[in-house]
């Protein structure tokens, strides 16, 4: 079982084997810095996307060589992103990244029926490994970033996700925490309703390979001692692998507020695309980025 993000890295430095991943508007210090850590390491190849000159003079700031890059020119944002879902789409790169291009930008790219990269019929989500100090093993959140108000499918699909990435880091049958504010059910909160029906999926197979309860808060979900005080009977007993939330706005700032004052550090990917797809806030860590390619070279 891996249990921190650099045991994730020695897993995917023991595949033995390279991805070529191609980062649109590849014009910043920390993607750049994350990707030559991610080339110097062994398990990725660069192909950065945007105006070469830039790119170059990001590099020589940082005392990077550029010639370690495939660097290809592209006049816009948009053309940097449509040339780098091209790439994987002829299979020329196997991972697609965002470098300074807007998220709605890049992921409208991405998403485009007739040129991007989504499934047939999937659900496109967000999952990430969070590690903590504070916390005794990593932990999986979903959706921190793409869907506002998931329906019921789409909860289904964002679980089965992140119980799939928890199988490539080891872990048979992890437990799945279904988020709310408390652990009963209320009007007040409509979108927890899905949350008896995907248990009862999760108990009869048809959510495979976990255990699964809520709605919990995370209280219950990711501390034992509350489930003593408290006198609650759940499986996840306070040792949840995975947080699912009922909405963006709740995940997105709790995985925000890990990251600020809880010293996080993050690996995440999209989900429901035929090639991995790294989407990181421009604000992030050189330490995180470098974690998501690690991640979507895992997953790969």
């Amino acid at each position: 079982m891996i249990r921190s993000l650099d045991q994730m890295v020695e897993r995917v430095l023991s595949l033995h084997k390279k991805h070529r991943i191609a980062i649109a508007w590849a014009h910043d210090s920390h993607t750049v810095s994350a990707i030559h850590k991610a080339v110097n390491y062994g398990f990725a190849e660069a192909i950065m996307i945007g105006h070469v000159s830039e790119i170059k003079n990001v590099c020589r700031r940082d005392g990077i060589d550029p010639d370690l890059f495939t660097m290809v020119d592209s006049a816009s944002d948009v053309s940097s992103a449509a040339q780098a879902v091209r790439l994987a789409r002829s299979g020329k790169a196997d991972i697609v990244m965002k470098g300074l291009i807007g998220t709605d930008k890049f992921l409208k790219v991405v998403m485009d029926k007739k040129s991007g990269l989504m499934l047939p019929d999937a659900v496109l989500s967000y999952v990430c490994a969070i590690e903590l100090p504070s916390y005794h093993k990593l932990l999986f959140i979903t959706d921190p970033a793409v869907i506002p108000f998931p329906t019921l499918d789409q909860k289904i699909a964002m679980a089965e996700y992140a119980i799939e990435m928890t199988e490539r880091f080891g872990i048979s049958k992890p437990k799945v925490a279904l988020i709310g504010a408390s652990e009963k059910l209320s009007s007040h909160f409509k979108s927890s309703t899905d949350y008896p029906v995907m248990c009862k999926m999760a108990a009869e197979g048809r959510i495979r390979n976990c255990t699964m309860d809520g709605p919990l808060d995370i209280f219950l979900a990711c501390d034992k001692k509350s489930v003593e005080i408290k006198g609650i009977d759940t499986p996840v007993n306070g040792d949840a692998d995975i947080l699912l939330f009922p909405s963006l706005e709740s995940c997105n700032p709790f995985y925000k507020g890990l990251m600020l004052f809880a010293q996080g550090e993050l690996a995440g990917i999209i989900r429901g695309t035929s090639k991995p797809v790294v989407v990181m806030s421009r604000s992030e860590s050189e330490k995180s980025k470098f974690y998501c390619i690690a991640l979507s070279c895992l997953m790969a």
